[in-house]
């Protein structure tokens, strides 16, 4: 099965705590991220959530903490559900914009339809990330500067 790496760069007007705090919340970004359907904690470590983008598949994933480093602005949870892998998040402080926060995803599909079609529509499923994504970032500069 193929295997779809991402990396994202968002520029976002806010100091690089509040930043970080926002993407170490996980249970609020349905708040701020229109395609994250819903969020729930279900234990210390681990929550679920539900993501749809403009194609017509809901993904359901359960999210585990691996890495949650505010000294670095370094945030990493394991993936499991429809996809199978890793994302995480690189927050730092920036001159021209208050903060860089790079984003980071190894991910295969795993629902048997996904992947069998994955190779014909690799190109989709990229463009739909990619909207979802620039979706997020919008949604969390707005959310944030909401929010004093």
């Amino acid at each position: 099965m193929p295997t779809f790496h991402f990396h994202h760069q968002w520029r976002l007007p806010a100091a690089p705590e509040r930043v970080y705090e926002a993407l170490a919340d996980v249970e609020r970004y349905a708040v701020w991220w229109p395609q994250v359907r819903s969020a729930e904690r279900l234990d210390e470590h681990s929550g679920r959530t539900d993501i749809r983008s403009f194609l017509p598949y809901t993904l359901h994933l359960v999210l585990r903490r691996e890495v949650e480093d505010p000294s670095t602005g370094h945030l990493r949870v394991g993936v499991s559900g429809d996809l199978e892998g890793w994302c995480e998040w690189r927050v730092r402080a920036d001159p021209e914009v208050a903060t860089i926060a790079e984003f980071d995803q190894e991910a295969v599909l795993t629902p048997a339809l996904l992947a069998r079609t994955a190779q014909v529509t690799g190109p989709l499923l990229r463009a739909n990330h990619g909207w979802m994504m620039r979706s997020g970032r919008a949604g969390l500069a707005a959310y944030l500067s909401a929010r004093p």
